[in-house]
């Protein structure tokens, strides 16, 4: 077995990541960056979304919340309890939470239960995996928002972290090596205007450059 394929994310509890499991994931945590980690359907396009943003420093596809052993895509695909999921490493003072939440939510049917675009299955269903308690406030306040809007309860999950394996190599940073692959997000918001990726410059926040 790869050794990433070994490597996952495991919650001590709902206040912080332990440092022994960033470190047993092969990560480097440093303290000016947050991680919140988003399911909203087929991560190839999340993934692609979500890296087009400055203050977006890193992405992994992967599969969270499921049973706390590395499952295997067909695994995913039949049911395993895994939401395909993308874990967004950012830096807090270039983005904030509450604008990554409000593309999120640009990009989602947050009605839809297990289900986005063409996709079905519970693998497809969405949620807002967070890491820290100080992030909670932030996440209900943008989802009553949007719930208020929408007139209906949302379907989003909105739970701490519970696990995380990433996604087989394959997966990453899909329709970057296959730019004509299949995505359920319109291809305009995968290059939004002002938007210039995790390099540097573009949006920082939702509306402004």
């Amino acid at each position: 077995m790869k050794k990433q394929r070994r490597r996952h994310i495991l919650l001590e509890n709902t206040n912080r990541v332990t440092e022994e499991v960033w470190v047993q994931a092969g990560l480097e945590r440093k303290a000016e960056m947050e991680t919140v980690f988003l399911a909203g359907g087929c991560f190839w396009g999340v993934q692609k979304f979500f890296d087009q943003f400055a203050g977006v420093l890193e992405t992994e596809a992967g599969y969270a919340n499921g049973p706390d052993r590395q499952p295997t895509y067909q695994e995913v695909c039949a049911d395993s309890g895994h939401a395909e999921t993308v874990r967004v490493v950012y830096d807090p003072e270039r983005i904030s939470l509450e604008t990554l939440l409000t593309y999120y939510f640009m990009v989602i049917d947050p009605l839809s239960v297990n289900q986005q675009g063409h996709d079905r299955g519970i693998q497809y269903r969405t949620g807002i995996y967070y890491t820290a308690e100080s992030q909670l406030p932030v996440i209900r306040a943008v989802c009553g928002r949007v719930e208020a809007e929408v007139g209906k309860p949302l379907a989003v999950e909105i739970q701490p972290l519970a696990s995380f394996f990433p996604a087989e190599e394959y997966h990453q940073k899909y329709l970057d090596k296959n730019p004509g692959g299949y995505c359920h997000i319109p291809r305009q918001l995968l290059a939004l205007k002002g938007a210039r990726g995790p390099a540097g410059g573009g949006i920082t926040e939702a509306g402004g450059e």
